[in-house]
């Protein structure tokens, strides 16, 4: 197969930022994708419906001249978060799903939620209300190893509230172990899970082997082979479950390459060449278009594009810059580590 037409696809989990950072990586989502999940964690955070409301604006005003895309905004969950303002925000339209950050779990996540009890009005609200949980899997306390933070995530906070609230819609975010995986599998409704680009190509590895390399470094972090390969196994079933949210996060050069490196990996510019890459390898490219197209839609209650996107299978591999160069500072483009031939045409 030397072509593949899709719906045009949607991120369903994109770090945009603010400022100048945010005009320097916007192009590189809407120029394939139609719409994305926003995510909150700006400074300070997005907590109230009326800071979605401004953040939004900012977002089309940075957009590329001609370019056609829906930012999806999300709300920060904290212990002080008005369930009336979060039903306010539905209601309007403009609040697609809130967040849940446990405290310290990632980038400006220093304000998340550290008891989870003191949200349950608002999670209530939500499940009462039809709102998505989107919630970064992962327990923060110092005595779990980092590797092992999603799965005591699962058995410790997640199964409780599902079990309390069983109605209350959640989306797994940026699924990393085969632990992940099969709690969705298992479950009878209510739950899905997103899966990034990145972690359906690199392991802890690639971090780790021939000196560290930051720029492979993103929480959750990159966990074993043997849960590389369940995501991946996930990702091209077709199950309507699992659906792309690249988690697609700029960082400065500088701010990675140092003593104390933040967390993040930059995908939105060849997410899609390094999935159909992906999808070819498995033998799934007829499943490409319902994992990014088709099943996130679905799972948020919103109609598919009806635009389309068509690949192409290149003889050379197609180049994409190492670094993009924005407005805050160099951002270095994520490296697969084997050659790109499919090319958006």
């Amino acid at each position: 197969m030397q072509t593949i037409t899709l719906r045009r696809p949607d991120d369903w989990h994109l770090h945009l930022r603010d400022g100048a950072m945010l005009q320097g990586v916007i192009g590189d989502t809407s120029r394939h994708f139609a719409r994305a999940i926003i995510m909150p964690n700006l400074v300070p955070p997005v907590v109230t419906t009326a800071n979605a409301a401004a953040y939004r604006e900012r977002i089309m005003a940075a957009l590329p001249a001609g370019d056609r895309f829906q930012p999806l905004m999300t709300l920060y969950l904290t212990e002080q978060t008005s369930p009336d303002d979060v039903e306010a925000g539905k209601t309007s339209g403009l609040i697609t799903a809130v967040k849940l950050y446990p405290a310290g779990a990632t980038t400006n996540s220093h304000g998340g939620v550290r008891d989870i009890e003191k949200a349950m009005p608002v999670l209530e609200r939500m499940a009462k209300i039809g709102l998505p949980l989107c919630v970064h899997g992962e327990v923060t306390t110092p005595e779990v190893d980092i590797f092992d933070r999603e799965a005591v995530f699962i058995e410790t906070v997640l199964d409780p509230l599902r079990r309390r609230l069983p109605e209350l819609k959640v989306t797994m975010e940026h699924v990393t172990t085969k632990d992940g995986i099969d709690y969705i599998k298992e479950a009878k409704a209510n739950l899905a899970g997103s899966i990034t680009t990145h972690h359906l190509i690199i392991n802890r590895n690639a971090i780790l082997v021939g000196g560290i390399r930051p720029h492979y470094y993103c929480l959750p972090v990159a966990k074993r082979e043997h849960h590389r390969l369940a995501l991946r196994a996930a990702a091209v079933s077709g199950d309507r479950r699992f659906f792309l949210g690249t988690d697609s996060a700029p960082h400065v050069d500088p701010l990675k390459e140092c003593a104390c490196g933040c967390a993040g990996i930059y995908t939105a510019i060849n997410t899609m060449s390094c999935l159909a890459h992906v999808f070819e390898d498995e033998g799934a490219l007829d499943r490409l278009e319902a994992f990014t197209s088709l099943n996130g839609p679905a799972w948020y209650g919103l109609p598919a594009n009806e635009e389309t996107i068509t690949l192409v299978r290149r003889a050379q591999p197609v180049v994409f810059p190492a670094r993009i160069e924005t407005g805050a500072g160099p951002v270095t483009v994520f490296d697969p580590m084997f050659a790109l031939h499919w090319d958006v045409a």
